[in-house]
C-alpha cells in the first residue's frame, strides 16, 4: 500500500519504504520536501519493522533538483545581511530553540540504512540529500551530479562541503564545489561521490536489494555503527575511540546483541569450529543480516 504525505509517496516493501519524491513540474527542493524527509526518518527510526529507506524521485530526469532559488532570493531579500561569525552564533540559538537538527542530520542519526536511488540529475539539494544518505545509486544516462551553488554567488548550505571533504579529501571538494560544473555519474563513480552506476531498469530494484540486505542487520547494531562513523570519525582519533568504545559497550547488553551472541556461541559448540570461518553458516548469516 503506498501512502502519501506531502510531495512524498511512501510504501513499504518487507522492510524497506520506498520513498518517491514528487515536487512537480520541476522536483525542485523545498520546505516542505525538507519537512516531509524529516518526518520520514522519524518513522524510520521508530518503527521496528523498517530497517532501511530508499530515496528516490518521481521527475523522469531528476531525483531531486536544487533548492528553490526563488524562495531563497526572498528570504535574502527580507533578511538583514550578516557577516559569518553573526550567521553561526544565530544558527546555534535557533538550534538550541528548535531542539531539532536538519531533514538530512536525521538521516544519519537514524538506525536505519538510507539508500538513495538517483534516478537522474541531482544538483544542489538533490544531490545533498543523496550525501546525507548512508548509500548512493545512480542511474546511468546523460544525467547531472553536483553543486552549482558557487554560480550564484554562495557556497552549498545543506551539507555538500562537510561530506564531500570526508568523500573526497581537501582538494576534491574543492574541486568539485569551487568549480561548480555537474559530473556525469561515470564521473561521480570514479570520484568516490556516488557507489554504485546501473542502468535505469535496474535501478530501484537495485536499490531495494542492498537496501533490505544492509537493513536485515540488527537495528541496534545500524544505528550505533552509524553514529560511531558519522560522528566519532569526525572527531579527533582519541576521542574518536572512546565515542566508538561507548556505543559498543552500549549495545552490547541488548536484545540483539544478547540473542545473536547466544546463537554464535551454540553454533561454534555444534559446528566445533568458529562460525564466522564455516563457508555455509556464514553464506546463511550474511543472507539473514545476523548469527542466529
Amino acid at each position: 500500500m503506498i501512502h502519501t504525505t506531502g510531495g512524498i509517496a511512501v510504501e513499504k516493501r518487507d522492510n524497506v519504504l520506498v520513498a518517491t519524491i514528487s515536487n512537480p513540474p520541476l522536483a525542485l527542493m523545498d520546505l516542505t520536501i525538507v519537512e516531509e524527509i524529516g518526518r520520514l526518518a522519524d518513522r524510520a527510526s521508530r518503527d521496528a519493522s523498517v530497517g532501511a529507506v530508499v530515496l528516490t524521485g518521481a521527475h523522469p530526469d531528476r531525483f531531486v533538483a536544487h533548492y528553490d532559488v526563488a524562495e531563497l532570493l526572498a528570504n535574502a531579500r527580507s533578511s538583514p545581511r550578516v557577516r559569518p561569525r553573526t550567521a553561526r552564533t544565530a544558527l546555534s540559538v535557533v538550534a538550541g530553540l528548535r531542539k531539532l537538527p536538519g531533514a538530512d542530520f536525521l538521516l544519519q542519526r537514524s538506525p536505519a540504512v538510507w539508500v538513495a536511488a538517483i534516478n537522474g540529475s541531482a544538483m544542489g539539494g538533490g544531490s545533498e540529500l543523496a550525501l546525507a544518505c548512508d548509500l548512493r545509486i545512480a542511474s546511468s544516462g546523460d544525467h547531472a551530479i553536483g553543486q552549482p551553488e558557487i554560480m550564484l554567488g554562495f557556497p552549498p548550505g545543506g551539507g555538500a562541503t562537510q561530506r564531500l571533504r570526508r568523500l573526497l579529501g581537501t582538494a576534491g571538494a574543492l574541486q568539485v564545489v569551487l568549480d561548480g560544473r555537474p559530473l556525469t555519474p561515470a564521473q561521480a563513480l570514479n570520484l568516490g561521490v556516488v557507489d554504485h552506476v546501473v542502468d535505469a531498469e535496474s535501478l530501484l530494484t537495485f536499490a531495494v536489494e542492498e537496501a533490505a540486505r544492509l537493513g536485515a542487520r540488527p537495528k541496534t547494531a545500524i544505528g550505533a555503527t552509524k553514529r560511531a562513523i558519522y560522528q566519532g570519525a569526525s572527531r579527533p582519533l582519541e576521542r574518536g575511540l572512546r565515542f566508538e568504545a561507548s556505543e559498543f559497550l552500549a549495545a552490547l547488553g541488548t536484545h540483539d546483541a544478547l540473542e545473536a551472541m547466544e546463537a554464535y556461541v551454540h553454533l561454534t559448540r555444534e559446528l566445533g569450529e568458529l562460525p564466522a570461518y564455516h563457508t555455509d553458516t556464514v553464506a546463511t548469516a550474511f543472507a539473514r543480516g545476523r548469527f542466529r
